[in-house]
């Protein structure tokens, strides 16, 4: 019997391992001081959302977005997101930076502008875009938000890692079939992210107005799911009917982009009754299941940095596999920055384990077994009577959170022997307390904590919101730190005037170009 990569790794020396490379997406809300999600344009202060590399918007007008560079630790990567957060809680003025994923009080489609970016015409196919998924599926889910957390290894490790494996294909290649061999074991694992990460039981009434649901009445204002961990990530979340028909192969690039590609090419009825323009306008990009590859809603993603209008799947096809991008988690509402210390490290050693574990391709009948475990824990997760199907038997959610963390035990020993002190043992175990103690649970948490204020889902965001930005308003970023933020807002303003000024096609021809290349 041959020696197993995790013991491969394991034989590694501290010179040839180098750290993880990691950086954070993090969205939130802009709210007025009555918890009503803002009517007002992106702040000018920010910059131009379409070419500031560090804050922009997502869906809406009212959605930011704060990016953080690429860090080589986690202090480093708290720390940057700690000043953009401070930077833009400083050009504010009365609202306030939403903490919480499940959005604020909303009036219908009509209360959420969609984000604008400009004339130019990539500025407008943005634009285009978030039309389509207004059109597709209503604005509604389109103001949640989320965390994502990117993270790559750099190439040093991986030739290191290659030379272990005694693998001969092109350094490129090679990483891009280990990111996926990754996200196979992503995919089996992260239920256990929703279990101890999920932190959106609750919701505003205003967001189920006229839907149909089963969550039940906690306040006349709020509803719940008894024993939910994630509204988020369930069926009231980032779900449809079209994507549900799907079937996005993550066993390898290949497969994953042929797979995608074959979503953006195939027409859906519903989209064509639709058409892509209402009173001479555009409405979407076109008529297929999928607009581009960014409308797919998955918990993990390939990517690749891309160069000004080149699609995803170009990009990966090109040049291959970049990074890892994690998007199932929800904010934590506690923290001012939406995520902790201990979650990101958490999560280095929960990722570095999925890729030095084996990894068989994934069947359609694991695949489906996969989501049921996901969507159990989503909606069931602080259900003590929750079983998971593994392997083909049923076993409770809490063994099998503890088998994975029996197998984290001696990776986070190694890297703590490596780097020194006992950073990764001590986020083992803040989340190993979790499993000891569910109370505290982020799920739990937010539950308890409104029940303890006697406030609903706004009142208490709303609160939270409030001592938030005075935190970050009583710390704020050194006057230099604020002089770089200027200067990149500043600069993005140009980059777009000259986008602007740049462009000879009309919008129509550009779109036929873009959907042609």
């Amino acid at each position: 019997m041959g020696v197993s990569r995790q013991q491969q790794f394991h034989q590694l020396s501290s010179g040839q391992w180098d750290g993880f490379l990691k950086g954070v997406e993090k969205e939130g809300l802009r709210v007025d001081r009555n918890g009503f999600i803002a009517q007002t344009p992106h702040p000018e202060a920010l910059g131009s959302a379409l070419t500031n590399p560090r804050i922009t918007t997502d869906y809406s007008e009212a959605l930011l977005e704060l990016i953080t560079p690429v860090c080589t630790s986690t202090d480093e990567l708290l720390a940057s997101l700690r000043d953009i957060h401070g930077y833009v809680q400083g050009h504010l003025g009365d609202e306030v930076f939403w903490p919480a994923s499940m959005p604020c009080r909303l009036d219908g489609d009509a209360s959420i502008p969609i984000a604008e970016y400009g004339s130019s015409n990539i500025g407008r196919l943005k634009h285009v875009y978030r039309q389509g998924l207004a059109v597709r599926y209503g604005r509604m889910m389109q103001s949640i938000a989320g965390a994502h957390y990117n993270l790559s290894l750099p190439d040093s490790f991986w030739r290191v890692w290659q030379q272990a494996l005694d693998d001969s294909q092109t350094l490129q290649d090679f990483k891009s079939e280990q990111y996926f061999w990754l996200i196979r074991n992503f995919r089996r694992r992260s239920w256990l992210l929703m279990l101890l990460f999920g932190a959106s039981p609750a919701l505003d009434a205003s967001f189920v107005e006229r839907v149909p649901h089963s969550l039940s009445r906690l306040r006349p204002d709020t509803w719940h799911g008894t024993v939910a961990t994630s509204l988020r990530m369930g069926d009231l979340g980032y779900h449809n009917n079209a994507q549900a028909s799907l079937d996005i192969c993550f066993n390898e690039l290949k497969t994953y982009t042929e797979t995608l590609a074959r979503a953006i090419h195939t027409p859906w009825p519903p989209y064509e009754a639709i058409g892509t323009r209402r009173n001479g306008e555009f409405i979407q990009i076109n008529t297929n299941i999928l607009q581009i590859e960014n409308e797919y809603y998955s918990a993990v993603r390939p990517k690749r940095t891309t160069q000004r209008q080149e699609k995803p799947i170009q990009a990966l096809d090109a040049r291959g596999v970049e990074y890892i991008e994690v998007r199932c988690l929800d904010l934590d509402p506690f923290s001012a920055v939406g995520v902790t210390a201990e979650q990101v490290d958490f999560l280095d050693l929960f990722l570095l384990d999925c890729l030095i574990s084996d990894s068989d391709r994934i069947s359609s009948a694991e695949c489906d077994r996969l989501d049921r475990n996901y969507k159990d824990v989503i909606n069931r997760g602080r259900d003590g009577e929750l079983a998971l199907c593994l392997k083909g038997r049923m076993t409770p959610v809490a063994g099998a959170a503890r088998g994975i963390f029996e197998r984290l035990q001696p990776l986070a020993q190694r890297l703590d022997g490596w780097q020194g002190g006992n950073r990764y043992q001590a986020a083992l175990a803040s989340q190993q307390a979790k499993l000891d103690d569910p109370s505290l649970l982020p799920s739990a948490r937010v539950m308890a904590a409104m029940a303890e204020s006697d406030q609903g889902h706004v009142e208490w965001t709303l609160a939270m919101a409030g001592r938030h930005q005075q935190a970050l308003r009583d710390q704020p970023p050194s006057a230099e730190t604020r002089a770089e933020f200027e200067t990149m807002a500043r600069a993005s303003v140009s980059e777009q005037r000259t986008l602007e000024a740049a462009d000879q096609d009309s919008f129509e021809t550009f779109l036929a170009h873009y959907l042609a290349s």
